[in-house]
């Protein structure tokens, strides 16, 4: 394995996609895309949406093995509100689209958006209250 080949396999998947400036751009344009979908924006309607953004970012970039700054509460607790408002499996579902479509926008490697989907998969089951 050669020098560059061996430091981008000890990459976390943040420094990968392109540390903070990446997982800016990618949240940013992550919930233009939300936010214009009629199928989940109302799970946004009483949000302060810079600063839901800001968690976003926060909790994507330690999930993502940079710098753990995410102060916010666990995934299970920070949804619950949603879960009463109805969100199931099809909403997880079309937020999942919206994570891949943005990746796609952003030219991340296909290899880097399974990694990135699986990451996001894995909160579902809290995130739905299961």
């Amino acid at each position: 394995m050669s020098d560059s080949q061996e430091s981008t396999a000890n990459q976390t998947l943040y420094e990968k996609l392109g540390g903070e400036a990446a997982v800016n751009a990618a949240v940013d344009i992550f919930y233009r895309k939300v936010l214009a979908d009629y199928r989940i924006n109302r799970f946004f309607d009483n949000s302060d949406m810079e600063k839901q953004a800001a968690k976003q970012k926060a909790f994507l970039t330690m999930a993502f093995g940079g710098p753990n700054n995410y102060n916010g509460t666990d995934m299970r607790n920070a949804h619950a509100r949603l879960v009463k408002m109805g969100l199931n499996s099809s909403h997880f579902d079309a937020v999942m689209e919206h994570l891949g479509a943005t990746l796609i926008e952003l030219s991340v490697p296909q290899e880097l958006i399974a990694q990135a989907a699986a990451i996001a998969e894995s909160t579902r089951n809290d995130v739905l209250g299961k």
